[in-house]
């Protein structure tokens, strides 16, 4: 078992910061969102919705799901049915954790790999949004480094489970 507290600590800080920034951006949707339909009904005054307001609405969404993921396994926080957790013991709770956790990383990889996949292709085609014009990739580019941080911070709790990490912090947690 290797003690790795500042390794832990920066992930750990890494992510919230991230999670942060993706509720800071989540805001700035809503606030769209208000503004543009504001807008719609005031047309009757000169004012009018937010040109594009649908594109850019998907695409801060997009990256604001992207930005809580990491934060959300570090905290272990993901939604779980815990009705048989306890029924066995501790030990195939512990070993039951530990396969979610493997599952978590290995669909984060899956997400993270067609992620890249489907930024290269919209690069290739050279598609642009519909009213704004501004290529699509850039949507996907902006995803993949939350993308590769859930997926070492999925890692990192498959580490934590099966006991070859150790954070002193994992039962603040």
């Amino acid at each position: 078992m290797i003690k790795s507290n500042s390794v832990s600590r920066g992930i750990r800080n890494v992510s919230r910061i991230v999670a942060i920034f993706g509720g800071f951006l989540l805001l700035a949707v809503l606030s769209i969102v208000v503004i543009s339909v504001s807008g719609r009904a005031l047309i009757s005054i000169g004012l009018g919705p937010i040109p594009g307001d649908f594109e850019l609405v998907e695409a801060g969404t997009a990256l604001a799901v992207f930005c809580f993921l990491p934060w959300c396994q570090f905290a272990r926080a993901h939604v779980s049915v815990d009705i048989m957790k306890g029924i066995f013991g501790p030990k195939i709770d512990t070993s039951l954790e530990t396969l979610f956790n493997i599952i978590m990383t290995i669909v984060m990889a899956v997400i993270l790999w067609r992620l890249w996949a489907g930024m290269h292709d919209k690069m290739a085609y050279g598609e642009t949004s519909f009213i704004l014009q501004f290529p699509v990739w850039w949507g996907y580019a902006v995803c993949v480094p939350a993308a590769i941080l859930s997926v070492i911070v999925s890692f990192w709790t498959v580490l934590e489970r099966i006991g070859l990490v150790h954070d002193d912090q994992v039962e603040s947690r």
